[in-house]
């Protein structure tokens, strides 16, 4: 069984139907964000669209041109041969080969070609016929919230949980392109919060920034991340919705750089480096005589002062305590020493050792 953490800093590179129907135009696409993909060492399911075009398209509308999207399919179809070649290319590169099948024939050919993950789009989120038929391969589903109600999301949370079927969910907002000001981050959070248990990811179109939105993403705990992804070549115009290889790039770095500025899981106290802690103990205050102090006397208020700098093997305002015994005799304006007082840290080696390494 895969484990959710399948789905943790998974990318994918939605190659869709920008193929336009050549196998040729595809693997070119394939090569040259694969090579972007092996420069930022990260992990990537490079994306087709299926469609069983004879039977996806009534046959009363195939020759309608006016409707886009039926133009568009019909244009763009490969033969299962060509989908093939392509699929087998991208495990070459080092990528996942991934599809989102638009009908019940194309699920079965995620299974022919042993397609190792499922994306269901927004378009299908309540497409109970198609859901059914993608649940029975067993493979782990990405599935993308564009437009839905929370109970159709509710409901395939609940769906596929009840059968141990790893799901992430990504934000998305169906929007080709979308603008920033559309992108709806915290959603991110409505997510998380909601289904604890699936990965949340972000799907994104927005086209006038490459960094800003994933690292508001990963700073919000989405873990996966989709774009469109494009050529410019044959002198086919790339929809600004579409990510280049050069913006994919950018893309990459941003989610390294957005990883490295958040640090530790949010869910456990971060580790904090040498140099941050001895930065710190520079400025912590260590402790001083205020009169001279003899051997025997217990420590009152009064007796000792705090200033800096603090010294290596003397205590520290963290340490001191009243009541605390003197064990030699300590001179006005002399640092109190970790040996010079009866102090628990005094008889703790490892505690005694990082304070005489501590401090100037």
């Amino acid at each position: 069984m895969i484990h959710r953490n399948f789905f943790e800093e998974l990318f994918v590179l939605e190659m869709a139907n920008n193929h336009w129907g050549k196998v040729e135009r595809g693997l070119k696409i394939i090569s040259d964000f694969s090579k972007i993909v092996r420069f930022n060492n990260v992990r990537a399911t490079i994306k087709l669209q299926f469609r069983d075009v004879d039977n996806f398209i009534h046959k009363d509308f195939r020759d309608r041109s006016d409707i886009r999207y039926i133009k568009k399919t019909l244009d763009t179809q490969l033969s299962r041969e060509d989908i093939g070649t392509l699929t087998q290319a991208i495990t070459k590169s080092g990528c996942i080969p991934s599809a989102t099948p638009f009908d019940e024939a194309s699920v079965e050919l995620c299974e022919e070609l042993d397609l190792p993950l499922i994306k269901l789009a927004s378009s299908d989120i309540n497409d109970w016929f198609l859901i059914e038929r993608i649940a029975k391969t067993k493979k782990p589903v990405i599935a993308s919230s564009g437009g839905s109600s929370l109970k159709d999301t509710d409901d395939l949370v609940t769906f596929f949980a009840n059968r141990n079927i790893p799901l992430a969910l990504n934000h998305c907002v169906s929007l080709y392109p979308t603008e920033e000001r559309d992108l709806e981050m915290n959603q991110i959070d409505f997510l998380r919060e909601r289904y604890p248990d699936n990965t949340i990811g972000l799907s994104t179109h927005e086209y006038r920034d490459w960094e800003t939105s994933m690292a508001v993403a990963y700073a919000k705990g989405a873990r996966t991340f989709e774009r469109h992804i494009d050529v410019d070549a044959d002198g086919i115009p790339v929809a600004p919705y579409c990510s280049q290889p050069h913006q994919v790039d950018v893309w990459f770095k941003s989610f390294r750089k957005a990883k490295r500025m958040c640090g530790a899981p949010g869910t456990m106290k971060r580790r904090c480096e040498i140099e941050e802690i001895k930065y710190l103990d520079a400025l912590v205050r260590g402790v001083y005589a205020k009169r001279d102090l003899k051997q025997g006397q217990p420590l009152r208020d009064g007796d000792v002062y705090m200033a800096i700098p603090l010294q290596k093997g003397q205590i520290s305002c963290r340490e001191i305590m009243s009541g605390q015994v003197f064990l030699s005799d300590v001179s006005k304006d002399k640092p109190v020493m970790i040996d010079q007082i009866d102090s628990p840290y005094a008889f703790d080696e490892d505690l005694k050792d990082a304070i005489y390494s501590r401090g100037i």
